[in-house]
């Protein structure tokens, strides 16, 4: 730049008016409107008021040049000299050979000179594709280096330990860690190992940003190619039938029964003997080979279920019809022998006589169809396919299942590759038994569609029409991509094709049923013609058996019939004539012959269709021929110069045909002299129908007429030219020109697409040619502009074609991609053989020598435009290089025409009389003046589709011309795509930072406090992290970037959060693009682009708030969120996340929660999502990886703490951010539920954006958003879909290598990240040391530091993390531990669990770090005290919990740490040593019983019983109860047992509370565990610890994080979630109740709020599910035998899930055991009998399971009243047992005792374990009056309910009457009476037992009564006889009764005298005693 002479340079800056440029940037920048009123409140109906914030206040920007110049001596010049120039060249112009699929493209016939039309169209057919690259767009492929990452799966074997750790070997000890070192050398030689063997590109390790927001990057088209359908490949391999005795000839096609279309050509094959084939000899006089082909290739763009496979057969004429032909076939079989070989061999030689004679003519004989409904996956068809979206990827040309996808939902679509055909469908082979006979009068296509119309509907065809038995075997298969030597319709080999092999495939074109939206890309051009039907009728007798012989004339001479209709089978490639098939004895027979035929390239007006009648003599004759002339009939193919296609009705000569008959159409044929003899006079009687495949004849009126003119103009022709029915002079060509541009948008679509290219050249070429036109110069521009955008409007609009994710039409975007060049100004056009590969100079950019003449030559005048010739400019000669750009070739013009292309070159001498020479203007000059000067809808319709004009314009220009995409609205796409420049980075003038930055080194921390560093100085430092107006003003583009993503990020409302994630991406890409810049390499070079990015930091900070949080393991839990509502939070996860982490031990965790919204103002603010947040934060880190960290020092340094907070939260969620995950799972199934849930929400978001009114609409606008381009709002929101499916699959479809690979990546990115924060970290501790606030500062660093430690990271990372730890142990060790209590516990657990890691490197660091805590610590003795509790505890809580821990490798790690301290020389003189091995030893018992609880790991009962033990031996040590608490806890959440894992933390929050109340009387805080009693009686055993027993006072004990109000608030909130999970929703209450008061104490009135609501939500559930509710169910399990150890003869209630049936417990149980001591040993008892352990066996294991039934006594029912109530607390339980006294189990009514059985536990249920053990067993015996007492007051309980029942239940109350009346009742109540009541006992003591069963009975019939009633109430008029039926077995039942129910006991109504009240309780107690005692008696 600084080359150019001064005035040059300065010579456009002159032309500029800075004021307005200001302006209109201002006018941009804000909202419209906004100009004069920036900071005022804006108001506008429906929304909120909106004030602008301060930075969006427009800023100028500087003037660069001026900039430069004055900095010019104060930069550093080879810096700037290689950064701040530009490139000579910055496109790269490809030319790209077309890739063709066969051997030779395809072409014309040679030698013919072709049509203008017709050269063009094969020209861009195999032109190559012109491609623009940009050489600054960089294709990463990966990163240059990966670090391998060590395996963190590998687990050594589990073993039962040794206690003795001295018989260990210890691991490798660190070599330096006991000398002393001091603290700046640590920090020096920790730095220097973190700084080797770094990755140098950050972005390379990191996935590519989401292709939906790079606007810029516009993805690149699928290429033009030809259109192929699903393909199926046919193989014929058999055709027989019961007698074979001539040739046969089979003919197969596709068929649509429902569209009614045939959908395919012909496919002929012959599949005779050689003997057979032997008959026709004589009339086959050569086989080409692509005539053999047995196997066809069968393209379906639709498939649907209505597709079949027609196969025709037809054998060559003989005498009679076809049944007679046909009857041999139905009636002989030759392999019946005798008379019937005879018969055979006598029909073989006359069939082969007929061959000789008639061999060229044939006769229809058979058909069959083949349904291809089971091949096209028909299961999907019966349902709508909503999973493909209808309106993405479609029309991406080629592509297989494009079209099947281009279908509207409303249809019914189908793909072979979706529904599996391609995985599943392998080749499927089909045989046909029967083919139908073919009838002579119905052989038509509408008689085949009405046949197989029948055939699919029912098998009635097969009854209406003969079958002749026979044998069809074909294959039908998926085609694969490539097949080997397959031929094209046009019989071209098709790429690969081996010359070795005789037998091709061919491919069969297909005739899709609906429009094909592909443009055409190769040459075909054919013609078929289908005679249909001839009517005779009238004729003469000898017109029979007629037949027709079709030829393709060039001439009216014989020898004129053209070489051109395709062969069939078994012959030559190309007949001239071919003869239809002959209907015997028809005279109006009908046809369904198919000529194929290949029309001459170049067409003329002799070409026509000759048809010649002929009947055929069957019988032998002597005359020569066969045939007699019946008549002629003709077709021209070209009428007023246009293809003729479509149906025709031909008359018929019946005499020789005079000349130039082909001149005129048959139904207009001049008079003749003499006349034509015409049959039925001259009427129409041959019905014919021409179908044309071809890609010169458009077909369309529009179409022809536009290239016809255009034509007109380029080639040489005589006025006045017929344009279809019209002739037009050359002055009229004009305006009909014009005319036809205007209405070529009025053609059908299918044309316009199919000629697309075509189409769009010849518009860009009237567009820039100018024109004259009889003399005058013509002005098409505006014309053909319009008519493109019309175009573009249509092609978008359509709701056939696809876009892509930009909704970008696909077919315009490769048509710009490949397709389009600049228009060709000359008129010698390259010959056909394709032009050459020279770079042609027009598209090169403007290089340094040219720009200053080109820039001077655009601003000197106004280029005349071809548009306004009228405006004439001056024109100065331009240097060499601007005549490349500007000129064409000079073309020479020796013609007399006056209407033609004019020369683009005013080189051109005038010729004397040529017309006033014009300039030209370039294609981009003209295009953009027509998108300026266009008006109206043309106007809208630009700017609507403006991606393809400005993809036009910058295809082929300079880039630097891209400007004018100011154009684009959206401000972000718009910022992108200018940012997206390649010398972005000079255009902001990144190297001018240079003097801004700091000079100095590395500054040491004494140096950055002293006084020569100014407050100056600092200031600037501090500045260069915000977002300055002088910042924004010296780097504009950057700061409008950081303007729109400040505000995105500031803003509020719905929507937001997509530009949040659009601004985020912008950066995120171009940091990207600058990370993987191979300009960028150099050090100093990032260094800079860095500083250019500082103020994104200050973004990212003041933003902490809205990042989304990495640390929830839920990703919806709504944690921190202020916009999650409450029903996503309570759906997703049952417990609160926090709480869960302040259970579990991650309290830091609710600290940065605390940390990060203490200083945020109450704002409601937009969150923003995970993705988005990930990529802020890897923008973040490579900032923080690349700048200056000297700087970075210095900033830290002068930071305030609070922002030295925020930076640590920062770092915080980075951490969480970017922890390895492993290797992605390929589980298959999960992606299929996956794929089905989103299908299913896909079709209900298409449904309801299909309804109409307020929900329909409320979905339009979620989905649109903010959105201004509505075009792109449906391709948006389907891509998400799309793209996660695609992701998913693609995930399965990966190799192990690939997945490695990408493990790889991943494992590298997150230690890379890692690493960063770990340098952050060891700035912010060196830069603290010299602050006041160090110690806050410190707990923030070491916060971080253990949340890394808890993700999964890298050996890498861990041995520098665990370095710098040592190093701040070291350094501020008596911080640490004075200040940081809890952190110092999360630090101990994270150590301990590396400890037990697998690695040795890991374990060796782990053990180093841990012993140098512990020796730091023993400097205080307090100190140590505490954290040997927090090491136990830890250690606790790590076995209880993690599932990857391994105690063989922790024990190594003890002996390791024992070692460390044996050696330490310094200490050994303390008592450390000793303390450590106490500790060590103490470490090692709790691992024994870890080893224990592995044993059990299966048995969750016995697991849980020894974590009981285990925590209950910790009775004395509170910190340790706990722990194991919490562990029990979590085991239980696991197994879902919610209730006892709700029930251990209440345990836990009682021993908490017992502490509290030890230390401090607060009135708020619960007064012990007896304040616990309403949730569980069982609460008190916390109680046992007091005073006595231990201090909570004592050093490290009670000083954990738990035993403060928080944690209690915090265990009981959790308990309470768990309570409301399980169901137990009174508990909720009963725990809140305690809640509340610490609540309102502390003020907390947002917990109160979400206490208040969760309590509202638990007494709603216990309303709305009342009895549906369902808890436990309780089972008495007892173990027999000496196989069980301590278990054996005892017994336990177990608390099973609700529901839970006997077997289920039964078989658990059973299966469980029988692993333990095998299946042989163990037997369960299936009865419920007490155990005579005498008769068991003892070398087995016996199991007796018992249902229990919770039982209370009749007091406690009073207080027992609701369905909770009978189902908590429990500890009584009873089980029956039925017998007799002769030891059966049944027996009579007479004889039924029954013992109750009530066992009470040792605690009530709900406990926190499962099982709980019998301490108490009472029997009770009934007599079998009192069971029969109980049985009736039950039976009587069930009417009562069943007749009070509200809502009233007829069903139920049925039930229960049926068994109560019904007369069939088995032991009913009648045989109950007629035992028991029948007589009066004669034992005394049983009176009143009797007298009490009759009351039973009284009520119990009175209650049947009223349950009739009802049931009278409630019946239905079909129910009334069930009814009579019921009353009077009531009737009945009532009257049998009577008399025993009447009869009293005289005894007992004697007159009262008074009873003792131990008699009184007889009923109760003494018959027991007394029955025992008669039981006792009687044995």
């Amino acid at each position: 730049m600084a080359t150019l002479p001064s005035a040059d340079r300065r010579a456009f800056v002159l032309k500029i008016n800075r004021y307005s440029a200001a302006e209109i940037r201002k006018q941009f920048t804000l909202p419209p409107n906004l100009g004069h009123y920036q900071r005022q409140s804006i108001n506008t109906s429906g929304f909120p008021s909106l004030q602008l914030p301060h930075f969006y206040d427009p800023v100028e920007p500087v003037d660069v040049e001026g900039l430069l110049m004055t900095h010019l001596n104060s930069l550093d010049v080879e810096l700037a000299q290689e950064l701040g120039d530009f490139t000579e060249d910055d496109l790269d112009v490809v030319f790209t050979p077309k890739e063709c699929r066969t051997l030779q493209p395809s072409l014309p016939e040679e030698g013919v000179e072709l049509d203008p039309h017709v050269r063009d169209c094969v020209q861009t057919y195999i032109r190559e594709w012109l491609i623009v690259n940009q050489k600054w767009i960089l294709s990463v492929t990966g990163p240059r280096h990966l670090n391998v990452l060590c395996d963190v799966s590998g687990k050594g074997p589990l073993t039962a330990c040794d206690f003795d750790l001295r018989s260990l070997q210890p691991d490798q000890r660190l070599e330096n860690l006991l000398q002393h070192v001091s603290a700046e050398d640590f920090e020096k030689q920790n730095e220097e190992a973190r700084r080797t063997n770094r990755q140098a590109e950050l972005f390379a390790l990191y996935p590519s940003v989401d292709e939906e927001d790079a606007v810029e990057i516009r993805p690149v088209p699928e290429c033009p190619k030809e259109h192929l359908g699903n393909r199926i490949l046919v193989k014929l391999l058999t055709l027989k039938f019961e007698i074979e005795i001539e040739p046969l000839f089979a003919s197969i096609a596709l068929y649509d029964v429902k569209e009614r279309k045939k959908i395919s050509e012909n496919f002929h094959c012959d599949l005779n003997s050689d003997q057979f084939k032997g008959f026709l000899r004589a009339h086959t006089p050569s086989v080409a080979i692509s005539s053999q082909a047995r196997s066809a290739v069968f393209s379906v763009t639709y498939p649907s279920s209505d597709i079949y496979l027609v196969v025709k057969i037809e054998k060559v004429l003989q005498q009679g019809e076809i049944g007679d032909c046909a009857e041999p076939y139905m009636v002989i079989k030759e392999s019946d022998g005798g008379k019937s070989k005879e018969k055979v061999e006598k029909l073989k030689l006359q069939a082969e006589s007929f061959c000789q004679r008639l061999g060229k003519y044939r006769m229809p004989f058979a058909w069959a169809p083949i349904s291809l409904s089971s091949f096209f996956s028909v299961s999907t068809l019966d349902r709508e396919v909503t999973d493909v979206d209808p309106m993405v990827g479609k029309g991406s040309v080629g592509e297989r299942r494009t079209l099947s996808q281009s279908r509207r939902l409303s249809e019914r679509t189908l793909s072979l590759e979706e529904n599996g055909v391609g995985s599943n469908v392998k080749t499927t082979t089909m045989t046909i038994n029967s083919f139908f006979k073919q009838e002579g009068d119905r052989l038509s296509d509408e008689d085949l569609f009405k046949f197989l119309a029948d055939y699919k509907r029912s098998s009635s065809l097969q009854r209406r029409v003969k079958s002749i038995p026979g044998l069809l075997r074909l294959e039908i298969s998926l085609a694969p991509e490539t097949i080997s030597c397959c031929l094209t319709p046009e019989l071209l080999p098709v790429r690969p094709f081996p010359e070795n092999r005789t037998r091709p495939h061919k491919e069969i074109l297909e005739f899709p049923i609906r429009e094909v939206y592909v443009p055409h890309t190769v040459y075909r051009n054919l013609l078929y013609v289908y005679p249909q039907r001839l009517n005779f009728a009238n004729k003469l007798a000898s017109a029979r058996n007629i037949t027709i012989k079709i030829q393709f004339m060039c001439g009216e001479d014989a020898s004129n019939a053209m070489p051109v209709i395709f062969g069939k089978s078994n012959g030559p490639e190309f007949l001239q004539e071919v003869y239809t098939a002959i209907t015997y004895h028809n005279k109006s027979p009908d046809f369904y012959e198919e000529v194929k035929i290949k029309l001459p390239a170049k067409l003329t007006v002799n070409h026509h269709l000759l048809f010649t009648f002929y009947h055929i003599s069957c019988q032998q004759k002597q005359g020569p021929s066969a045939e007699s002339f019946l008549g002629y009939s003709w077709l021209p193919i070209l009428l007023n110069e246009r293809l003729q296609t479509g149906s025709y009705c031909l008359p018929v000569a019946l005499e020789k045909l005079p000349p130039n008959y082909s001149m005129h159409s048959a139904e207009k044929v001049p008079v003749q002299n003499p006349p034509i003899k015409w049959a039925e006079g001259h009427k129409g009687v041959f019905n014919i129908e021409l179908q044309a495949v071809s890609s010169v004849h458009t077909q369309d009126n529009h179409l022809e007429k536009f290239f016809t003119l255009c034509h007109s103009l380029e080639s040489q022709v005589t006025f006045p030219i017929r344009v279809l029915d019209q002739k037009i002079t050359e002055t009229a060509l004009e305006h009909e020109l014009k005319l036809s541009i205007i209405c070529l948008n009025s053609s059908r679509l299918e044309p316009l697409v199919l000629f697309l290219h075509l189409v769009l050249d010849k518009l860009f070429q009237l567009s820039v040619q100018p024109m004259v036109i009889a003399g005058q110069t013509a002005n098409f521009s505006q014309f053909a502009f319009e008519s493109v955008v019309a175009i573009a409007n249509s092609l978008h609009n359509s709701k056939d074609l696809g876009k892509d994710q930009h909704g970008r039409n696909c077919l315009l975007a490769s048509y710009v991609h490949y397709v389009f060049r600049l228009p060709e100004l000359q008129r010698d056009l390259p010959k056909s053989g394709g032009p050459t590969a020279i770079p042609d100079p027009r598209y090169h950019t403007y290089g340094r020598t040219s720009a200053a003449a080109v820039s001077s030559k655009l601003l000197q005048a106004r280029v005349m435009s071809s548009s306004n010739p009228d405006l004439v400019g001056t024109h100065s000669a331009a240097d060499e290089e601007v005549k490349n750009i500007m000129s064409s070739k000079v073309t020479d013009r020796n013609c007399n025409r006056m209407s033609y292309y004019c020369s683009g070159n005013n080189d051109v001498p005038n010729a004397a009389g040529a017309p006033r020479p014009v300039s030209k203007k370039h294609f981009h000059e003209e295009l953009a003046l027509q998108m300026v000067v266009s008006t109206g809808m043309v106007r809208e319709t630009v700017f609507k589709y403006a991606w393809f004009f400005f993809e036009l314009l910058s295809s082929q220009l300079s880039a630097k011309l891209a400007t004018l995409q100011t154009l684009i609205s959206m401000r972000l796409e718009f910022l992108r795509i200018i940012c997206s420049h390649e010398h972005y980075l000079n255009l902001n003038l990144f190297f001018m930072n240079a003097d801004t930055a700091p000079v100095s080194p590395c500054p040491s921390i004494s140096s950055q406090n002293s006084s020569s560093c100014s407050s100056f100085q600092d200031q600037k430092i501090a500045s260069m992290f915000d977002l300055t107006p002088e910042y924004r003003q010296q780097h504009f583009l950057t700061g409008l970037l950081f303007t729109e993503l400040a505000a995105a990020l500031d803003a509020e409302g719905e929507g937001i959060s997509r530009a949040q994630r659009k601004a985020v991406s912008a950066i995120h890409s171009l940091l990207s693009s600058h990370d993987l810049d191979p300009r960028c390499v150099k050090p100093e070079v990032k260094v800079k682009v860095a500083a250019l990015y500082l103020p994104l930091v200050g973004i990212i900070l003041d933003a902490l708030p809205q990042l989304y949080d990495f640390t929830a393991t839920d990703a919806r839990s709504g944690k921190n969120r202020t916009n999650g509502s409450d029903e996503e939070q309570e759906g997703t996860s049952a417990v609160n996340q926090n709480v869960v982490r302040a259970i579990a031990g991650n309290q830091f965790i609710l600290k940065t929660s605390g940390t990060m919204l203490s200083y945020l103002p109450y704002k409601q603010y937009n969150m923003l999502n995970a993705d988005t947040t990930r990529n802020l934060m890897i923008c973040f880190l490579w900032i923080m990886k690349n700048a200056d960290q000297s700087l970075i020092r210095k900033w830290i340094a002068d930071l305030p703490s609070m922002q030295l907070n925020r930076i640590l939260d920062l770092l915080f969620i980075c951490v969480s951010c970017f922890e390895y995950k492993g290797k992605p799972s390929s589980d298959k199934v999960s992606t299929q539920v996956l794929q089905k849930s989103r299908d299913v929400k896909a079709r209900l978001e298409e449904a309801l954006l299909r309804g109409e009114g307020a929900r329909g609409e409320m979905m339009r606008r979620r989905v649109t958003g903010n959105d201004r381009f509505s075009c792109l709002s449906e391709n948006l929101r389907w891509k998400k879909e799309q793209t996660h499916w695609r992701q998913a699959n693609e995930k399965l479809d990966k190799t192990k290598a690939e997945l490695d690979q990408e493990a790889l990546i991943s494992g590298n990115l997150a230690t890379e990240a890692n690493l960063i924060i770990l340098d952050m970290q060891e700035n912010i501790i060196q830069a603290s040391s010299a602050l006041d606030c160090k110690d806050s500062l410190l707990g923030g660093v070491l916060r971080v530091l253990v949340n890394s430690l808890s993700c999964d990271q890298s050996t890498t990372y861990l041995t520098h993390c665990f370095a710098t730890l040592r190093a701040l142990i070291a350094k501020f060790g008596d911080l640490l531990f004075e200040e940081e209590v809890e952190q110092c516990a999360d630090l101990c657990q994270r150590v301990l669990h590396h400890c037990s890691s697998s690695i040795d490197v890991t374990r060796s660091q782990a053990c180093a770090t841990l012993y140098l805590l512990m020796r730091f610590s023993f400097g205080a003795t307090s100190n140590f005290a505490r954290v040997k509790m927090q090491v136990t505890m830890s250690l606790a809580s790590l076995v209880g919990k993690a599932s990857d821990f391994n105690e063989e490798h922790l024990r190594r790690s003890l002996r390791t740490i024992l070692a460390y301290a044996e050696e330490d020389k310094a200490m050994q003189s303390t008592p450390f040593p000793v303390q450590v091995e106490e500790l060590l030893c103490n470490l090692n018992s709790i691992l024994y019983d870890t080893v224990k609880m592995r044993e059990f790991q299966e048995d969750p009962e016995m697991l849980m019983d020894l974590m009981y033990r285990i925590a209950k031996s910790y009775q004395t040590s509170p910190d340790l109860r706990l722990t194991w608490l919490q562990n029990m806890a979590e085991k239980h959440t696991k197994k879902k047992c919610y209730t006892e894992a709700a029930m251990c933390l209440v345990h836990a929050a009682a021993l908490v509370a017992e502490y509290l109340s030890m230390l401090e009387d607060r009135s708020y805080l619960p007064v012990g565990s007896v304040s616990f009693q309403n949730i569980s009686s069982n609460v008190l055993e916390e109680s046992a610890v007091s005073d006595d027993t231990l201090s909570p006072d004592e050093d490290g004990v009670c000083s954990g994080r738990y035993f403060t109000e928080s944690g209690l608030v915090g265990l009981l909130e959790q308990a309470a979630e768990l309570f409301s999970t399980g169901g137990l929703y009174e508990t909720v209450n009963e725990v809140y109740k305690l809640v509340i008061p610490i609540l309102e104490a502390h003020r907390d009135f947002r917990k109160l709020t979400s206490t208040h609501d969760k309590l509202q939500k638990a007494f709603d559930s216990i309303i709305s599910k009342g009895h549906k509710r369902m808890f436990g169910t309780y089972f008495r399990v007892g173990f027999y035998g000496s196989k069980f150890g301590d278990l054996d003869e005892q017994e336990f209630v177990y608390k099973e899930p609700a529901i839970t049936k006997l077997p289920e417990i039964s078989h658990r149980l059973e299966g469980f055991y029988s692993q333990c001591f095998g299946a042989e040993f163990v037997e369960v008892i299936k009865d419920s009998a007490p155990v005579d352990k005498t008769k068991l066996d003892p070398n087995k294991a016996y199991i007796q399971i018992t249902f229990v039934e919770p039982y209370f006594d009749e007091y406690e029912m009073k207080d027992r009243v609701t369905y909770f109530e009978k189902n908590s607390n429990l500890r009584r339980f009873m089980y029956t047992t039925p017998f007799t006294l002769e030891g059966r189990p049944r027996g009579e009514l007479q004889e039924q005792y029954r013992r109750n059985t009530i066992l009470t536990t040792m605690h009530a249920f709900p406990y926190i374990k499962t099982r709980i053990s019998v301490i108490q067993k009472e029997e009770f015996v009934l007599t079998p009056i009192e069971v029969a007492i109980e049985d009736m007051k039950k039976k009587t309980l069930q009417l009562a309910v069943a007749v009070n029942q509200e809502p009233p239940d007829a069903k139920m109350l049925q039930m229960v009457l049926q068994g109560s009346v019904g007369a069939t009742v088995n032991q009913g109540p009648l045989e109950v009476a007629q035992v028991f009541l029948a007589e009066i006992p004669a034992d005394p003591k049983l009176y009143r037992h009797h007298n009490k069963l009759r009351l039973c009975f009284k009520e119990f019939i009175m209650r049947c009564g009223e349950a009739v009633e009802k049931n009278k109430r409630l019946i239905t008029a079909d129910q009334r006889e069930y009814h009579q039926e019921l009353k009077k077995n009531y009737n009945k039942l009532k009257e049998n009764l009577r008399p025993m129910i009447e009869r009293k006991i005289p005894e007992l109504y004697k007159p009262i005298f008074r009873v003792e009240s131990q008699k009184r309780d007889s009923f109760h107690r003494s018959s027991f005693r007394k029955c025992e005692t008669q039981l006792s008696q009687g044995s």
